[in-house]
């Protein structure tokens, strides 16, 4: 029976003088949010079950970061499934899409996931609220969506991280450890000590057991403190304003072409499949400049 849906806590290890040990840690649980995320796209099981990992993945990642802004995770490749894409907020609202081969749905449910995105990149964005985005590109290393993103923090961020993953479809949890960078280290067998500790846990004690048991059952000889759940939730970001900004960048000339031809113009969202329709009114005004429409004047 599960005890914990849709949260995230985090936790800290201290040494026996209770001082806070350089390692941190996230479990994260995906109940209803992965549910919600998934239930108005039409995805295999196999699928799902990688896109809750990644969910879980994005969480545990984003909440390791001193941002105000969106995570984004993106998988593209030449296999099977062409793009993965889960985008979690600091505010820990999610969403996620894939683009997959219909005609290679057979493969899909029976390959390794390693040669479904075969010759493929990750891509992670940092999005801020403020400032300028930040994004890195590196080749697919790894058999898994943990070994994968292990590597990338390794080798582009120079910060040890270990990750645990599951996701059956329906729901997905997942924990991670990660070394502060630049923190002295009174306890130097630590890290080593903790991971052999974590890499115990089973799927089933991941999604079902609360943190507190879990933490106590994989770390029984650790001093550990434990947080404050914080909620987690699927919610789109998606709007007519940003369908319109994305019309504009076609231009009006493709735009009005796509009229002449459709009479209007729909745009489904890939995430929450909302219907957007722009009629010619709708995009003459997404080109009639601001001052125009009385957005701007001039004061002396």
């Amino acid at each position: 029976m599960k005890t914990h849906h849709d949260t995230l806590e985090h936790f800290l290890f201290e040494d026996s003088f209770n001082q806070t040990m350089p390692i941190r840690g996230n479990l994260v649980r995906l109940n209803q949010t992965q549910q919600q995320a998934l239930q108005h796209q039409s995805l295999p099981a196999r699928l799902k079950q990688v896109l809750g990992e990644l969910m879980a993945a994005s969480t545990l990642l984003s909440s390791t970061l001193k941002m105000e802004g969106a995570l984004i995770l993106q998988l593209q490749s030449k296999g099977a499934i062409p793009l993965l894409v889960v985008e979690c907020n600091s505010d820990l609202t999610l969403r996620a899409t894939a683009k997959w081969d219909a005609d290679r749905e057979a493969e899909i449910a029976t390959s390794d996931f390693l040669s479904l995105v075969k010759n493929g990149h990750f891509v992670i964005t940092l999005d801020p609220t403020e400032g300028e985005a930040y994004q890195g590109i590196v080749p697919i290393e790894g058999e898994s969506i943990a070994e994968m993103l292990q590597n990338y923090m390794l080798r582009s961020q120079q910060i040890d991280t270990t990750l645990w993953l599951q996701s059956d479809g329906e729901n997905a949890a997942g924990m991670l450890l990660q070394k502060l960078p630049n923190v002295a280290e009174n306890d130097v067998d630590a890290w080593n000590r903790l991971n052999y500790l974590a890499n115990t846990v089973t799927p089933e004690e991941l999604n079902n057991l609360s943190a507190k048991t879990l933490l106590t059952r994989l770390f029984s000889e650790e001093n550990v403190r434990l947080f404050e759940p914080r909620a987690t939730q699927f919610k789109c970001s998606c709007n007519k304003n940003k369908v319109g900004n994305m019309l504009r960048m076609l231009g009006a000339e493709e735009v009005n072409s796509i009229l002449e031809e459709l009479e209007n113009i729909e745009v489904l969202c890939d995430f929450c499949q909302k219907q957007y329709l722009f009629d010619a009114v709708d995009a003459a005004a997404l080109f009639v400049p601001v001052s125009a429409l009385g957005g701007s004047s001039t004061v002396n």
